[in-house]
């Protein structure tokens, strides 16, 4: 394994550990103020936006390389 692709997959590995934590901190965070259904999900739609650019990115760039 080269070094560049111990650092692919350890960014890949990593940010979706961090993309994990982030779903579990919008849950929690819906669930302790005591959102309802719709806020829970107001906040996974505005929160999960980012999440999905870097998903949208990812796949972009994939598809673009070949």
């Amino acid at each position: 394994m080269t070094i560049a692709q111990f650092e692919h997959w350890s960014l890949i590995i990593g940010v979706g550990g961090l993309i994990a934590y982030m779903v579990f901190v919008i849950y929690r965070l819906a669930k302790d103020s005591n959102a309802g259904r719709f806020g829970l999900f107001v906040l996974f739609v505005a929160l999960g936006l980012g999440l999905f650019g870097f998903v949208a990115k990812e796949v972009i760039v994939y598809i673009m390389s070949d």
